[in-house]
């Protein structure tokens, strides 16, 4: 069955339109400086912005509230570098990072709430490659690389830091009707 020409060009300029409006994104100007910056994460809320920046030939953590481009302080990340994978959780009050302690890598999780520092010393040959960090600060997923395979492990968190929740909703939420 052939497909007339007119359906084709139809078809044609109805991608060409939606290529246009997804290619049309806002972009939020003037908050970055120019310079070399990868592995971005943002907040669950959109509020804050962890990316790797050059600092001095390192990679290093840096973190960004989006509402006014302002650089927050980070307590813990300093001395630990370079760092890699950073991840956010819900509000931003934590930020976890791969970082290098002489010559072993570590997943380290700052509360920026507290200033406690949060870190997993990773036993054996296995190098950590990649994290993610739970939105609620309830897990932390690592990736390794060990003896030339890739693994996934989860951590559970609840035992030592405190969820981060979006505002507006309690630990211990009833689904029953019984409370309304």
């Amino acid at each position: 069955m052939r497909i007339p020409n007119y359906k084709i060009l139809i078809c044609l300029i109805s991608c060409i339109g939606l290529c246009g409006c997804f290619s049309r994104v806002d972009r939020l100007q003037g908050q970055f400086d120019i310079r070399n910056q990868e592995d971005p994460a943002l907040s669950g809320d959109g509020t804050k912005l962890a990316l790797i920046v050059d600092y001095k030939g390192r990679p290093t953590v840096e973190l960004r509230d989006l509402r006014n481009g302002q650089i927050l302080p980070l307590r813990h990340f300093s001395r630990n570098q370079p760092h890699s994978s950073p991840s956010l959780s819900w509000n931003g009050r934590y930020i976890a990072v791969i970082a290098q302690r002489r010559n072993r890598r570590l997943a380290i999780i700052e509360d920026r709430l507290t200033g406690r520092r949060y870190q997993f010393p990773i036993p054996g040959d296995r190098i950590p490659v990649r994290l993610s960090l739970a939105p609620d600060g309830s897990q932390l997923a690592l990736q390794f690389a060990e003896n030339g395979q890739w693994r996934v492990e989860l951590f559970d968190l609840r035992q030592k830091i405190e969820l981060d929740l979006p505002s507006g909703i309690g630990l211990f939420q009833s689904t029953s009707d019984e409370d309304s």
